[in-house]
């Protein structure tokens, strides 16, 4: 059984996608850009301002499901540029205790809304 989650307090969908589907004990969450989610505007600043908000983002979604960032198992950063890899690199850590979860890093060619960053994660649910 799959089931909708969603927040209110995060950027809504921005295409026919959920923000994040709970399934067998996993909430997989969608890609999340830097969207200030009360204005629906790309956040401006340098890439850790971005990252923080994407991450401020996908913490609202899993809250939606009862879970943190403390729950994600496994995350997936794409960057518009590998040349912000460190400085992505340092904000990600201010979110993420030991064990950080799983993570892939690649560079895609292009965002939406031409968006520097995006990240998308997969958590535990709490029972």
């Amino acid at each position: 059984m799959r089931t909708d989650v969603t927040s209110d307090r995060a950027p809504q969908a921005i295409g026919p996608y959920s923000q994040a589907i709970a399934a067998g004990g996993l909430l997989f969450c969608s890609g999340q850009i830097p969207l200030d989610p009360s204005t629906g505007q790309l956040v401006s600043g340098e890439i850790g301002d971005q990252t923080r908000q994407v991450l401020r983002n996908l913490g609202e979604v899993l809250r939606a499901a009862g879970a943190s960032l403390d729950d994600v198992v496994r995350t997936t950063v794409y960057l518009a540029d590998l040349e912000d890899f460190a400085a992505m690199n340092a904000a990600y850590g201010e979110f993420f205790s030991r064990p950080a979860p799983a993570r892939s890093t690649v560079q895609a060619a292009r965002l939406p809304r031409d968006a520097r960053v995006e990240i998308d994660a997969i958590a535990l649910l709490p029972r």
